[in-house]
């Protein structure tokens, strides 16, 4: 396909491609630019999905005028249409150029808290959202609206936010339709539905509602209407979509709040006092600005909690001379933690049955038996893996491999977005490399196959490994075995749907299981595909992310055999795959005190280890 900019024909090549949308694709121009190109009706994402096909006929027809009346003068952090993209004659709008953020992160990896503890303190986030307030400021005084406010369309680099998707602004003439279920305002939503609907348009506060989710979901790693609410009375149960039309937030007596959240008491009264106001009071108006000036973190030097009150909310409240117990016997559960550190789990791996891990304290990356690997900063940008008693380190491309403090070896290899792509198992390393996967073979580097350069992310298993790519009009996903040359690129996975924003797999020795979590409809969909180790999809599973079910998050899945080990916030549970679904078939409510749905599972020899951010277990289940 060709598209033309300022009269220049421009090749559509997917090898340039650098990003997907649930609307878009995205393409490296050069030079510092990138093209958004629409996915018109007849794009294979929008396959056997008729109203999605509808909806990007519309969508098309608007940007014919409204992208023509772009208006100017708007803030400098907003990545808006600097030249369109149109077909041979001029006449058709395609797509449009506009300014490529180098190296940036969506604003919704600083509501993950493994991302944050890997290097990002507080204090950071609230200087990206003095930044963020300016621009939705300016922006409201050009009398324009974002409409759509969410945090997949905020890039961040450094403490600089800038707005993207600016093709759906709310401006002139031209209302936004369409609206992400956890950002958009209950106020415009009908009231009599039981789930949430876009029933006015957009404003100005809804821009400041979305604003306000963002900044607690930031600072708390949960939103407003996170956690599960079970009512004592079965008749006042209601789906989680219709939680913010009746306004029963996180804070509400019968919600069990999400373990892996920050508790609320961290933040200073005023500004808990303003969430409240705002998710069931339904305040509305800008953001007080005085209230991110004033917000101050500080680190408690007894305990190492940030937190932005006067005193230590943890140390004000502990009992003095508490000790943890080494040893916990809860009904069938016995378990002993193993380890404890004042600073944080960054990297568990198993090999052999022994588990393996990697953690940082006070300056120093360390193993799991002491030894320093290296010292220096936290960096969420950091990848790290293991072989054997060497700790692959890898950013930007390159990989290092650390034996006794040294580097023993580098590897160049591929991005997938910020990622450096590569993995180990028991018997190597496996990376991506000018698009071809290679292996360590006896003589150096093995072939594999050939996927795409800069959109493939793949995993290994101690048997086989699993990979995809997705770039323009292409999907492809491949399984390999981890001895021989060769990818089998005939799977038939069901299509991802929209936006693709997390990818994770676990392996047992004949079966990977396939998470993914992406953006469609304004609501975040969550999957499980169980694919044999010849390609064979064998069951799948669906689910909406925060609905309180054991697919509500991607992380905490440990495989063994043909079966699925998950925590939940209630505790551990058991999947297996019958006649094409995945269900559950045991529950582990003993093991509920040593779990929540950020822990890492692993099986071991001597039984099954959980992986905290501070804390290790080895659970034994009689």
């Amino acid at each position: 396909m060709d598209v033309y900019i300022n009269n220049k024909k421009i090749r559509i090549d997917p090898k340039r491609a650098i990003g997907k949308g649930g609307e878009a694709d995205i393409f490296d121009l050069g030079k510092g630019q990138a093209l958004k190109l629409f996915k018109q009706p007849g794009h294979p994402d929008y396959q056997g999905a008729p109203q999605e096909q509808q909806a990007a006929q519309a969508r098309l027809a608007e940007h014919q005028h409204k992208l023509r009346q772009f208006p100017g003068q708007l803030p400098g952090r907003v990545i808006h249409p600097e030249a369109l993209a149109t077909d041979a004659q001029g006449q058709q709008v395609l797509g449009y150029a506009m300014r490529l953020v180098q190296g940036a992160e969506v604003l919704a990896r600083y509501g993950d808290r493994s991302f944050r503890q890997a290097g990002i303190p507080q204090q950071t986030v609230v200087e990206i959202f003095q930044d963020l307030h300016a621009t939705v400021s300016k922006l409201h005084f050009h009398q324009v609206v974002i409409g759509d406010f969410n945090d997949l369309n905020v890039l961040v680099q450094g403490q600089s936010a800038y707005l993207i998707d600016a093709d759906s602004f709310q401006y002139g003439s031209f209302l936004c339709q369409v609206f992400t279920s956890r950002f958009v305002d209950p106020l415009r939503c009908d009231p009599q539905q039981n789930r949430l609907i876009l029933h006015q348009p957009h404003n100005s506060d809804s821009d400041w509602y979305a604003f306000t989710v963002m900044l607690m979901q930031s600072l708390l790693f949960v939103d407003p209407y996170g956690g599960v609410y079970r009512p004592q009375n079965p008749a006042q149960r209601l789906p989680h979509d219709a939680r913010p039309l009746q306004r029963i937030t996180v804070f509400h007596p019968e919600v069990r709040y999400p373990k892996p959240a920050l508790p609320y008491g961290i933040l200073p009264d005023e500004l808990l006092h303003h969430f409240h106001q705002v998710f069931e009071q339904d305040q509305r108006g800008e953001f007080p600005r005085s209230l991110l000036d004033r917000l101050r973190w500080t680190t408690c030097t007894t305990c190492g909690r940030e937190h932005a009150r006067s005193v230590c909310p943890d140390c004000a409240q502990a009992q003095p001379g508490a000790v943890k117990e080494v040893t916990v016997v809860r009904g069938t559960v016995v378990a002993t933690r193993v380890f404890t550190t004042a600073g944080v789990i960054l990297q568990a791996g198993i090999a052999g049955g022994t588990l393996r891990w990697l953690y940082h304290d006070r300056g120093h990356f360390y193993r799991e038996e002491g030894t320093i690997v290296f010292s220096g900063d936290l960096d969420p940008r950091l990848r790290f893996r293991f072989q054997g008693a060497a700790t692959l380190v890898g950013q930007q491309g390159q990989v290092l491999t650390l034996k006794q403090g040294q580097v023993s070896d580098r590897l160049a290899v591929d991005l997938w977005g910020q990622t450096a792509m590569f993995e180990t198992n028991e018997v190597g390393r496996y990376w991506l490399h000018n698009g071809q996967l290679l292996r360590d073979g006896p003589l150096g580097p093995e072939y594999i196959g050939d996927v795409l350069a800069h959109q493939t992310c793949f995993w290994v298993g101690s048997h086989f490994g699993f990979g995809f790519y997705r770039a323009g009009n292409l999907s492809v996903a491949f399984v390999f075995d981890t001895q021989r040359r060769g990818l089998n690129d005939s799977l038939k996975l069901p299509p991802i749907p929209g936006q693709l924003l997390d990818a994770r797999c676990v392996f047992s020795q004949q079966y990977c299981w396939f998470l993914t979590a992406s953006q469609t409809q304004g609501r975040t969909l969550h999957r499980c595909t169980l694919i044999q180790s010849d390609g064979t999809v064998i069951a799948v599973a669906e689910a909406e992310k925060g609905d309180g079910s054991w697919l509500s998050s991607l992380k905490g899945h440990c495989a063994a055999g043909n079966f699925l080990l998950t925590a939940t916030d209630e505790g551990i549970v058991r999947l297996q795959p019958e006649q094409g679904q995945i269900v559950k078939t045991r529950e582990f409510p003993d093991t509920e005190p040593f779990v929540d749905t950020a822990s890492q599972l692993f099986a071991g020899q001597q039984g099954l280890y959980v992986v905290r951010p501070q804390e290790i277990f080895l659970l034994k289940i009689h």
